[in-house]
């Protein structure tokens, strides 16, 4: 057995490493030990809650009562990782910028990420949105329908991204992708970025952003653009969506073709 004074040499050791990570460990209990109480509870996956709660509580056709709905809650009733308000103004503002045609998303999840972007878009423009999660695809076309977007603004793609990009020039008739958001698998944004890089869609000045690049973290993805030469990139810093304490960023990335 382990002595009492013994015991309490460790107490000192504990509190700090409480104190330390008490953000993640706030982040654990909201994204982990909630969502599996509630699934077992209300027999509804947190997408399917998300949307009952935006459904309830926000206005049809009104994308900002969307997203405003979608933020309270995820900071108040349960966590989802969606970009969030603070690194969605970021993402707005580069939009607005960019005001591109033709934007692929890589990972939609619960739609609202896909509502963010529609709702700053050009006339005319359209987003092609892949998600290869059937059960989130579900929820995303609904929100997206909820936010008032139809077809002609947001095609939604129910497939892995690595299926789809191959076949975007050939079965989606796509030339040029003006803008790129990635927010799915972060192991998954090396390989996709390279794929499209030999797709050809990506043009001189097409923009590529890839949110959580500093947490979870994507290091690979990361060493490539410091590497490759084809980008002017920087890193815009925030913290993780919804939480405090906890430090991440958005990739922000102009491509400059073959050197």
């Amino acid at each position: 057995m382990v002595s009492p004074a013994i015991a309490l040499a460790f107490v000192p050791l504990l509190l700090t490493l409480i104190i330390k990570y008490r953000y993640y460990f706030v982040l654990f209990y909201r994204a982990v030990l909630i969502r599996i109480w509630k699934d077992c509870v209300t027999g509804l996956t947190r997408e399917e809650r998300a949307y009952q709660y935006v459904l309830t509580h926000a206005i049809p056709g009104d994308p900002e009562s969307i997203l405003d709905t979608f933020d309270v809650w995820c900071s108040k009733v349960e966590y989802i990782s969606n970009i969030g308000p603070k690194k969605g103004k970021i993402l707005d503002r580069m939009l607005m910028e960019q005001t591109p045609l033709t934007v692929l998303e890589l990972g939609a999840h619960c739609g609202y990420s896909t509502v963010r972007i529609a709702r700053a878009l050009p006339l005319g423009a359209r987003i092609y949105s892949i998600e290869m999660d059937q059960r989130n695809a579900a929820i995303a076309e609904k929100i997206i329908r909820l936010a008032g977007f139809d077809d002609d603004t947001v095609e939604l793609i129910v497939n892995p991204s690595d299926e789809v990009i191959p076949r975007l020039r050939s079965d989606f008739g796509l030339e040029r992708l003006d803008f790129v958001f990635m927010d799915h698998w972060k192991k998954c944004y090396l390989p996709d970025l390279q794929m499209l890089e030999g797709s050809g869609l990506l043009g001189k000045g097409s923009m590529i952003v890839a949110d959580n690049v500093l947490f979870p973290g994507a290091p690979k993805f990361l060493r490539y653009l410091r590497k490759s030469g084809l980008y002017e990139w920087k890193i815009h810093r925030a913290t993780l969506e919804y939480s405090k304490g906890i430090r991440d960023g958005m990739a922000e990335l102009v491509y400059q073709g073959i050197k």
